[in-house]
C-alpha cells in the first residue's frame, strides 16, 4: 500500500527511536524536563525567537496563540480556508469566546487589500479586531506557499493597525526549503508561530507555540487549561528535536516526488490540478462530476494499492512524505491514470 493520506502518516525511523528511548526526562509539569527544555530552546532559537513552549498539538498551540492574542468576543481575521477555522472544530469559539471574520485568498492567499475596512471601530455595537492569522504552507491551497512580500505587507499594515499576528507555520519548513527564505525570515514578522513536528519533519507527536519571552506564562497557563501539561514528555520532544536536527532539509525530496505525482495527474483527461502549480508536498486534483466522485475515486484506488483522502465531493488529496520514494511515487501515478481510465471509460458507456 502507497500511504499518500498525509505526511501524518510517518513512523519514527530506528534513530529517532533510539533518541528517544535514551532521551532524559523528568516531569514538565511541576519542575522541568531536560530534553523538552533543549526542544524549546532550539526551535525558538531557529525562529529567532527568545521562547517556545511544546505541546501536543498544532491544534493546541493554534488555539493557545488565539486565546493568548485576544479576550472573549473578541474578533480574528484569517483565510477562509485555513485550518484554524476548518479543522479545529471552531475552537477560537468553543474555547476563547472569540469570532473569525474569513477573507478568501486568491489561490487561498490573502492579498493587502482585502483587509482594508475589516478592521471594525470602536463602538459598542462592534466587536474589537484583534488578531491576523496566516497560515504557511496552506492545506487546503495545495500546499502554497505564501509570497514573501505579501506576508510581510500584511503583518505590517496589521502591526500599523494595533493587531498581533499569528502564523499557523504547521508545514512552515516546507515553505523553508521550497522557497529559501529562512525560517527566522519568515517567523520575525509574527507575534506568534506554530510550527508542527509530526508532519514532513516525520516526528510521531508534536508541536511548539514560539514567541516571546513575556507570553510564555500565559501560554503556560493555556496550555494546562487545555490539557496539554505532560510529564515525563520529554520522550517525544526527543523525537521532535531529532526531526529538526535531521529530517529539514530532505523536505525537497518530497517536493519532488510530489511533482512527479502532480505530472502523472496532469495527463488524465478530466482530472485537473487546482491548484495548478504544486509548491511542496500536497497534490489536490479535481475529478469532473461525469467521471466520477472524489470518495469513489478514493475507494477504487484504495482497492488498487494507493491510498489517498477525498478532499471534497470533487477532490482528491495526494501528499508526499518521508516514507515515499522516487519508484513508490511513479507507481502510485501509473495506478492513479489506469483507475481514472478505467472510470473514464465507464462514464463514457452510460
Amino acid at each position: 500500500m502507497i500511504d499518500l493520506r498525509s505526511d501524518t502518516v510517518t513512523k519514527p525511523s530506528e534513530a529517532m527511536r533510539h533518541a528517544m528511548a535514551t532521551a532524559p526526562v523528568g516531569d514538565d509539569v511541576i519542575d522541568a524536563d531536560p530534553t523538552v527544555a533543549k526542544l524549546q530552546s532550539t526551535i525558538a532559537e531557529m525562529l529567532g525567537k527568545p521562547a517556545a513552549m511544546f505541546m501536543p498539538s498544532g491544534t493546541m498551540t493554534n488555539q493557545v496563540a488565539v486565546r493568548l492574542h485576544c479576550k472573549p468576543g473578541d474578533e480574528l481575521i484569517c483565510e477562509s480556508g485555513c485550518h484554524i477555522y476548518n479543522y479545529e472544530q471552531g475552537g477560537f469559539a468553543q474555547l476563547s469566546g472569540l469570532v473569525a471574520k474569513t477573507v478568501t485568498g486568491q489561490g487561498s492567499v490573502i492579498q493587502l487589500e482585502q483587509l482594508d475596512g475589516l478592521i471594525h471601530p470602536d463602538n459598542e455595537h462592534a466587536v474589537y479586531t484583534r488578531l491576523v492569522c496566516l497560515e504557511n504552507t496552506h492545506n487546503r491551497g495545495g500546499g502554497v506557499v505564501l509570497p514573501y512580500d505579501g506576508v510581510v505587507e500584511i503583518c505590517e499594515w496589521a502591526h500599523q493597525n494595533g493587531l498581533k499576528t499569528h502564523l499557523d507555520g504547521a508545514r512552515l519548513f516546507n515553505a523553508v526549503v521550497a522557497s529559501g527564505i529562512s525560517v527566522d525570515q519568515w517567523a520575525k514578522h509574527f507575534d506568534t508561530i506554530s510550527v508542527c513536528f509530526s508532519k514532513g519533519l516525520g516526528a510521531p507527536v508534536g508541536s511548539a507555540l514560539i514567541g516571546e519571552t513575556e507570553m510564555m506564562h500565559e501560554v503556560r497557563r493555556h496550555r494546562k487549561l487545555f490539557g496539554g501539561g505532560m510529564r515525563q514528555s520529554g520522550v517525544i520532544a526527543a523525537g521532535a528535536l531529532y526531526a529538526i536536527e535531521n529530517n529539514i532539509t530532505r523536505l525537497a525530496e518530497d517536493h519532488q516526488t510530489s511533482q512527479i505525482i502532480a505530472q502523472g495527474v496532469s495527463q488524465i483527461e478530466g482530472f485537473h490540478l487546482e491548484p495548478e502549480r504544486v509548491d511542496t508536498n500536497i497534490v489536490i486534483f479535481k475529478i469532473d462530476r461525469d467521471i466520477c466522485t472524489a470518495h469513489e475515486m478514493c475507494d477504487a484506488l484504495y482497492e488498487a494499492g494507493v491510498w489517498v483522502l477525498p478532499f471534497s465531493r470533487e477532490h482528491v488529496r495526494a501528499v508526499t512524505h518521508l516514507h515515499i520514494t522516487p519508484d513508490q511515487a511513479e507507481s502510485a501515478c501509473r495506478v492513479i491514470q489506469q483507475v481514472a481510465h478505467q472510470r473514464l471509460s465507464r462514464a463514457r458507456s452510460t
